[in-house]
């Protein structure tokens, strides 16, 4: 609590007497900080605050120091409720444990969504999501996917952790999309894909981990015909991204194995660019900071807001891989 409290005062929630700072806080909670993306994310909301200064309000950008912390993520919530806040968008690393928070704490400030949302059965409890489509997304990994491998084959898909609903939307939307029908739990056969033995793989959010399951899984499948990254983790980890795709580098620049990977950071196109993957299906984490803020004033103000908001998705191939973002 008293680390949590430190981190309120610095960002000017209260003052060293623990007063409220003049200014009214927006506050977005991320899965953790060390997380490069969540860090563009933290972009958008300090442009906010530069394009708005001296209105009255503050978009903080804040979140426990580890994106593996999700308890750390949970007490950051409860804190900010506790200290007085004007709205939280909060992207909820296990969407079953921020529910509860939600119910308990009855929060009457506004609260929405912002990257990952709660689990379907919860979301009366937050008023809007904004980010991305994350079963579209899914959809896309594996559009692209199907495209490379037209035959289909044996996959892996690398998760996050077991209660993001984010990035278990996106899992869906890979299997419904290879397999060709709906609330495909495994691939076994459908579509001709069948998911390997001991995937899904669970990174908690850790690159140094992501790396070692992709390495292991190379290891032991030197067949294995596609491995789909269903966010960055791996990849967030440059040179040891490389040194792991340099295990397969000819199977990659013949397509005998192909990589699809979630988000288009500078590191990951920098990947595409070098033939370490095939493609990059990104989202607009610099959207989601910036547009945030002003989507809780409009909560605030009791304005009409839809639901969801999304913000779109770049495909990145290396035949556009110069001119795919911000399309």
């Amino acid at each position: 609590m008293k680390k949590t409290m430190i981190m309120l005062a610095a960002a000017g929630i209260l003052s060293a007497g623990g007063a409220a700072a003049q200014d009214k806080t927006l506050a977005i909670v991320v899965k953790g900080t060390d997380n490069p993306f969540f860090s563009v994310l933290g972009e958008g909301c300090a442009k906010w605050n530069e394009n708005n200064a001296g209105k009255g309000y503050t978009c903080l950008y804040t979140g426990p120091a580890s994106t593996a912390d999700e308890a750390g993520q949970i007490q950051v919530v409860d804190d900010l409720l506790t200290k007085g806040v004007s709205a939280i968008a909060i992207s909820p690393s296990n969407a079953p444990a921020m529910a509860n928070l939600l119910k308990q704490r009855a929060p009457s400030i506004p609260i929405m969504t912002v990257d990952a949302d709660l689990n379907a059965a919860d979301s009366s409890l937050r008023q809007t999501y904004l980010g991305t489509d994350n079963y579209l997304m899914g959809v896309k990994m594996a559009e692209h996917l199907k495209a490379l491998k037209a035959s289909g084959g044996t996959v892996c898909l690398q998760m996050g952790n077991v209660a993001a609903a984010n990035i278990n939307a996106r899992a869906q939307g890979v299997r419904d999309t290879l397999g060709g029908e709906k609330n495909i739990e495994r691939l076994t056969g459908q579509g001709g894909w069948t998911e390997i033995a001991g995937c899904p793989l669970y990174t908690n959010d850790q690159p140094d981990l992501a790396n070692q399951q992709m390495s292991d899984t190379f290891t032991a499948n030197p067949e294995l015909d596609a491995f789909v990254l269903t966010g960055g983790w791996a990849q967030f980890a440059p040179s040891a991204y490389a040194q792991v795709t340099d295990q397969v580098m000819d199977r990659l620049k013949s397509k005998d194995l192909i990589i699809v990977a979630g988000d288009t950071l500078p590191p990951q196109m920098d990947a595409l660019k070098q033939g370490r993957s095939h493609a990059q299906i990104g989202q607009r984490p610099y959207e989601m900071g910036l547009k945030s803020p002003d989507v809780m004033l409009q909560l605030i103000n009791g304005e009409k807001v839809a639901d969801p908001l999304y913000t779109g998705l770049d495909e990145c191939t290396p035949e556009n891989v110069d001119t795919c973002l911000g399309q």
